[in-house]
């Protein structure tokens, strides 16, 4: 067997198959480009979900994380460390807010966002003890805990791992009407992703995020937007949410907080929201840790340039022109997407995602499907124009057959 098969063999028999990896063994990578086992270099355009946002080996990155990883790594919340306050004041500044609470993963976040909205609601609110309602949207992805699936309108995400947690309300992505009706007073958060992601890149109907804002509003109920993959520079400005000049009450993030270098990840939101948590009410070994502040710290730097929000959007236009042309010639359905995002529907006839993902990845380029002939394409907002030109013109030779 080659050395692609032999890896590919061993991780088959020592790991639980939670995941469906195109057959390709990554071993270096930088900037946008992956090299495998056997020295063939892919074009990542995927950038692990928005985690590689800054590409792969961002030298800035790397060396913040090795400076920090010479002094102190990690004491546990049981002590202060000196990058902590700086990491939680310039991320609170960065989202217009006020207080940070620092978790690792996106799902964590997730988690941490709901009992936020609970706690929220029966201590500032006053809704009965155990009847929190949160309003989610039907197709969303928020992450893969017991609590998350259980909201989940995924059946292969949501199938076996029941009895599922209560006090969920789910309506239709974009219908400000079924939200309306389902709120009652007893609701205490709607949480949505500003553009699901994992749905297939969808973008809400314009003016649908103004419309929840100004609802929330009015009920006293808190807006919480999930932007661990839309966030931090993905489509042309720094969250999705801007796109409609939305602030919401609080801000769940990840995946491009930590750089692709640690996992990162945090829940942003006013003093009068995070203030209501006291000591031993919820915590985390690793949660704000000095390595993952460190690193964060460097993004957060990053960011306010606006160099990576202004690349996202000026080749997301030309991203989005190009993949616009293929639309109605019998290949592409259609397509979705803001800035350096697009969730690409190609026509059964031709392949489901998964074969053209394949077919693309022996062009050298790298994609991810979803929901049967969707593909997703999500390069790193260093790419150059010419690269993702190369990119493009490698699909439209699949399509072409």
């Amino acid at each position: 067997m080659s050395t692609t098969e032999t890896a590919i063999a061993s991780a088959e028999a020592h790991s639980a198959h939670n995941y469906h990896p195109l057959p390709v063994v990554v071993a270096t990578a930088e900037g946008a480009w992956m090299t495998d086992v056997e020295g063939r270099r892919y074009l990542d355009m995927l950038a692990g979900y928005s985690a590689l946002n800054f590409g792969h080996g961002n030298r800035r990155l790397i060396d913040a994380a090795k400076a920090q990883l010479e002094r102190v790594t990690l004491t546990s919340r049981a002590f202060h460390h000196d990058r902590f306050a700086d990491f939680c004041t310039q991320l609170a500044e960065l989202c217009g807010m006020e207080m940070v609470l620092p978790m690792n993963t996106g799902a964590e976040a997730v988690e941490t966002a709901v009992k936020t909205a609970r706690k929220w609601g029966y201590r500032v609110k006053g809704v009965p003890d155990g009847m929190a309602k949160i309003i989610v949207a039907a197709d969303n992805f928020h992450g893969r805990t017991t609590t998350v699936v259980s909201f989940s309108t995924d059946h292969e995400a949501r199938a076996d791992f029941g009895p599922y947690t209560p006090g969920f309300e789910i309506v239709p992505y974009g219908d400000l009407t079924a939200m309306r009706e389902a709120m009652t007073e007893n609701t205490v958060a709607v949480l949505l992703e500003p553009i699901q992601g994992e749905a297939g890149v969808l973008v809400p109907p314009p003016g649908y995020l103004p419309g929840v804002r100004e609802l929330t509003r009015e009920r006293n109920v808190l807006f919480i937007a999930d932007e661990i993959q839309s966030g931090l520079g993905r489509t042309g400005k720094t969250f999705a949410c801007e796109h409609e000049g939305v602030v919401p009450d609080m801000y769940v993030l990840g995946k491009a907080l930590g750089g692709g270098v640690v996992p990162v990840s945090a829940v942003v939101s006013s003093a009068a929201v995070l203030g209501i948590f006291r000591p031993g009410e919820h915590g985390s070994t690793f949660g704000g840790n000095p390595l993952a502040s460190a690193v964060a710290l460097e993004v957060i730097a990053m960011l306010r340039t606006g160099e990576y929000q202004q690349r996202a959007a000026e080749l997301g236009e030309h991203l989005h022109q190009e993949l616009g042309l293929l639309v109605g010639g019998g290949a592409v359905e259609a397509v979705r997407g803001r800035g350096l995002w697009a969730g690409v529907d190609i026509d059964p006839g031709h392949g489901t995602g998964r074969e053209i993902s394949e077919k693309l990845m022996d062009r050298r380029v790298l994609v991810k499907d979803t929901h049967g002939s969707t593909i997703r394409i999500a390069p790193p907002l260093v790419i150059s124009k010419e690269d993702l030109d190369w990119g493009l013109e490698q699909l439209r030779e699949v399509l072409r057959g």
